[in-house]
């Protein structure tokens, strides 16, 4: 896809509006013709359900040639806060334009990268978005993924897991960052939780999904502070999860995770980012992966 063109006359690039969603959904199946109608319009209702994060586009933008909507790209604003305070973080997802316009499509991600306060993310790129991103100066935040069997690890003697939920009373040992984090991720269908070990308390969220080409389930880890604390709780995780019937686990990495039990597989969905915030491989909090349905 070319970051380079004039455009035409009567090819514009605009944000999404909510008049244009039948338009936007038939776009993004054209591009994504493995994806039911319901998916995408899931997608645009849970987006529409979070916040507006400032002046920024609440869905995304468009290319829009005479009334006809020829490229889509999404954008997934949210607040990030860490340890050196609250920044903003966009994931740029679900890029597609029509063939015949394909040399105009960089106008989409042009059109949101002008914001150079924003830390743009872009984590699930097609072999083809990948080329773009990377001549685009992005860069890798993980190179691969590991995969691990939690079950396997050892348990640690007075460790617990509890299952996040509103009146969950170990909530008030978290930040208010956190507590937000477990909370919005609860009420969208992701596992969050929380493990107590000699008083330590950390925070965890995964998410269901399918590999292998949909065949086997796995347990993406959406958000962790570390692998390290990852690592640490992963026998007491693996023994939650495995209630709920999941023995195989996820997290991007940038090379093997210590401690777990499993193998890393580099170049397996490698996850990019550009701008001043640099996300750490185990935090995909507020992306596609915790808002879109397999």
């Amino acid at each position: 896809m070319s970051v380079l063109g004039t455009m035409p006359e009567g090819l514009v690039c605009r944000p999404i509006e909510r008049a244009d969603w039948q338009a936007v959904i038939e776009c993004l199946q054209r591009g994504f013709p493995d994806r039911s109608h319901q998916y995408w319009e899931n997608a645009l209702n849970r987006i529409e359900d979070r916040p507006v994060v400032g002046d920024f586009p609440r869905y995304g933008f468009i290319l829009d040639h005479a009334g006809d909507i020829v490229g889509v790209m999404l954008t997934l604003y949210f607040r990030h806060a860490g340890a050196e305070g609250e920044s903003i973080r966009c994931n740029l997802s679900s890029w597609t334009v029509d063939p015949d316009f394909r040399a105009y499509a960089g106008k989409l991600i042009m059109a949101a990268l002008r914001h150079r306060d924003v830390t743009f993310l872009s984590v699930t790129p097609a072999p083809v978005t990948r080329r773009v991103v990377e001549a685009l100066r992005f860069q890798r935040f993980a190179d691969g993924q590991h995969a691990f069997l939690p079950i396997l690890s050892h348990v640690h003697a007075r460790t617990r897991v509890v299952s996040v939920r509103p009146e969950t009373p170990e909530l008030n040992q978290l930040p208010s960052h956190e507590r937000r984090i477990l909370l919005d991720h609860a009420a969208l269908g992701c596992d969050a939780m929380i493990c107590i070990t000699d008083g330590s308390v950390n925070p965890f969220v995964f998410k269901t999904r399918r590999v292998l080409r949909g065949l086997v389930p796995a347990s993406q880890v959406i958000y962790c502070r570390s692998h390290a604390d990852l690592s640490q709780c992963a026998g007491a995780l693996g023994r939650y999860l495995l209630r709920k019937g999941m023995i195989f686990c996820l997290v991007d990495a940038r090379a093997p995770v210590p401690g777990l039990i499993g193998r890393y597989f580099a170049e397996i969905g490698p996850k990019y980012f550009k701008g001043p915030s640099l996300p750490a491989p185990g935090d995909l909090a507020f992306t596609e992966f915790a808002l879109f349905n397999e």
